[in-house]
């Protein structure tokens, strides 16, 4: 099976073109900076990242061009692609890269410190979701209605 989960922050804003043809399709490419956690041997822990290399095809390409920017947050599933070409020096150059299937927000745009130009997360869809937003990201919930949850 070849399956991913990373969560990272975006280096850069994704790189986006689209196919020629009837139908072009986006194709996004960006880099993710996901933590790495090492231990010292002084018993602390010291902090690195990894650069994971993502492309994203069709929507996901669209969803990317969109919503994504430097900084940002996210949660990525989807599977690893190798490959090779030769450059022009005809040295042979070998890739890694995840092919995102799905990304998600992984925190909310106040949390992200952004300007307000990202998506909030997908936790509000409409108008009185948002106006009634605590500022925090998440939604309060009207008195009264606590019997109808279902994880009371």
């Amino acid at each position: 099976m070849n399956k991913v989960i990373l969560m990272g922050r975006l280096t850069r804003d994704p790189e986006v073109r689209y196919s020629q043809g009837e139908n072009p399709l986006a194709i996004a490419r960006y880099t993710l900076a996901v933590d790495r956690r090492q231990s010292r041997s002084n018993g602390g822990d010291e902090q690195s990242a990894d650069f994971i290399n993502c492309v994203a095809f069709g929507r996901s390409g669209e969803f990317a061009e969109k919503y994504l920017h430097k900084g940002t947050k996210i949660a990525v599933t989807g599977r690893i692609q190798t490959g090779s070409y030769t450059n022009k020096e005809g040295v042979k150059v070998y890739t890694t890269e995840v092919v995102v299937e799905d990304h998600e927000f992984a925190e909310s745009r106040n949390a992200s410190g952004n300007d307000g130009n990202s998506f909030n997360g997908g936790y509000s869809h409409g108008g009185a979701a948002s106006a009634s937003g605590a500022g925090d990201g998440f939604m309060n919930i009207p008195d009264g209605i606590d019997e109808e949850l279902p994880f009371n």
